[in-house]
């Protein structure tokens, strides 16, 4: 095994790209209304996402690679969510639109920074942890309770709450760039 490829072909790596080939799986799932199957794909690919960032620090195997597919792997999933769960009714349209908007526009932000100066990722702020933290939360709470209860109904405080940190983050990874940018 060379270096190259030592370094794409890890425990680290290889979590991340289960929790890519989960999303397709869990999208199916929650479209055909199998919100168990949903529930169970969702609980499997945000335990992967702990497992990944744990192995990559204890043993040391922090790739680019890595770097890279760590938060695709992310958006994919939240994103893909987002959009279903507004569909289902489970969350407002506007907090859908706010959640792709920011990820987005960050994702383009990062392509522009890496063709303009090189620089490939922005490292993750605390309110971007924070945020994809409580974004994962509310999902797993819509799914815990559509499969106990049948229905459900993303409660506005939950709503308002996520919409404010994704937009204070994203306008924080905006500054961030912008600022990386101009040097």
């Amino acid at each position: 095994m060379t270096d190259r490829t030592r370094d794409v072909v890890n425990l680290p790596n290889m979590l991340t790209a289960v929790r890519i080939l989960l999303v397709p799986f869990y999208l199916v799932a929650l479209l055909y209304h199998r919100f168990e199957l949903a529930l169970g794909f969702f609980v499997v690919a945000s335990v992967t996402d702990l497992l990944d960032g744990m192995a990559a620090r204890m043993r040391k195997q922090f790739t680019r690679f890595g770097e890279v597919l760590d938060p695709i792997a992310d958006k994919l999933l939240l994103m893909s969510s987002f959009v279903v769960f507004a569909l289902l009714g489970w969350v407002p349209p506007w907090l859908a639109v706010a959640v792709l908007s920011r990820d987005i526009i960050v994702l383009c932000g990062t392509l522009i920074l890496y063709l303009t100066t090189g620089v490939l990722t922005i490292a993750v702020t605390f309110p971007g942890k924070v945020t994809t933290v409580l974004q994962v939360l509310q999902l797993a709470y819509i799914l815990l309770v559509v499969n106990l209860q049948g229905e459900v109904r993303s409660p506005l405080a939950l709503n308002l709450a996520v919409l404010v940190l994704t937009v204070f983050s994203g306008v924080q990874y905006v500054m961030k760039g912008l600022k990386l940018a101009n040097g």
